[in-house]
């Protein structure tokens, strides 16, 4: 594991990690994070990858995890990120591992928000497969049942109340989520109270940056995820219209595990079930540029 730093257009400066396979890659991987949780939580998965053949690139996006500055360790008051701005974090980490893997595929692992923003991305033409994990629509209708009461006052009431009075949204002490910048939560906010959830201003949607992905997309989720329902899952994925989907929808049984949830899929108790699975689908994916690449259930509901 190698600690780097990945520069933005806008001259942020995001910290991140390389994690190189001991011969030549089958791919390069980035793997963002969900929102809230830092990229430390996806080491254990990285560095299987990179047992397996594959170099891999974790970041946090700015004002998060260890991309927050220095002047705004103790308060993120001030600090200005949407998830734009995110977005734009994402691309430039793409871009990093695109200069450190050159001519090689290039993958994302997608947990949660991070199979949202490549819709963002003015680069996701790079992309040649996306693996997500637990990602869905976060339109709060869809959420899963014991979730839904806590988002409404979440976005009801948490939020305009007291974002204004710290000036960035106190997740900590909340137990909500986790400390986040104004412009994202309140961005954040806007897009889960809508249906079509990826919205502008105006609350029109912006799907446009999912329909030009054409390729390889498998979504993993999880019968017992606590935040998102299958519903949400299916909703998100149909954003990716053109792409070729196909959807693995586990119950923690199928996994010989009494519980996977939203975050399990990256405890290393998994590595010989989950992660076996999704390795064999990242190789898979990773000969699609030479017209190899078969999806084994497109579009299915299994």
């Amino acid at each position: 594991m190698e600690a780097i730093t990945v520069n933005t257009k806008g001259g942020h400066v995001l910290a991140a990690r390389r994690f190189a396979p001991a011969g030549r890659a089958k791919a390069v991987v980035v793997m963002p994070t969900a929102m809230g949780v830092k990229q430390e939580f996806y080491f254990p998965f990285a560095q299987f990858l990179a047992q397996q053949g594959f170099a891999v690139l974790t970041f946090d996006y700015r004002g998060a995890g260890a991309s927050v500055p220095p002047r705004f360790s103790r308060s993120l008051r001030g600090f200005k990120a949407d998830l734009h701005d995110w977005a734009e974090d994402y691309n430039a980490a793409l871009r990093a591992a695109r200069d450190w893997q050159k001519n090689m595929p290039l993958l994302l692992v997608g947990h949660s928000l991070g199979g949202q923003l490549p819709a963002l991305m003015p680069d996701n033409h790079l992309v040649d497969g996306i693996l997500t994990v637990a990602a869905g629509s976060g339109y709060w209708r869809y959420n899963a049942p014991q979730l839904k009461r806590m988002v409404w006052l979440m976005w009801y009431v948490a939020v305009p109340l007291c974002t204004p009075a710290f000036g960035y949204f106190p997740g900590k002490k909340l137990r909500m989520v986790g400390d986040l910048p104004k412009g994202v939560i309140y961005q954040w906010a806007r897009w889960c109270k809508s249906p079509h959830y990826m919205v502008d201003d105006e609350g029109r949607p912006m799907h446009a940056g999912f329909e030009r992905m054409r390729v390889p997309l498998l979504a993993l989720s999880f019968s017992d995820d606590e935040l998102l329902s299958r519903r949400s899952i299916d909703s998100l994925t149909s954003f990716y219209r053109n792409a070729q989907v196909e959807r693995r929808h586990i119950a923690p049984q199928d996994a010989q595990a009494k519980r996977i949830g939203h975050f399990g899929f990256f405890r290393p108790e998994f590595q010989p079930t989950l992660w076996q699975q999704a390795l064999n689908w990242l190789e898979q994916c990773a000969q699609h540029r030479n017209g190899r690449y078969r999806p084994q259930n497109a579009a299915s509901g299994t």
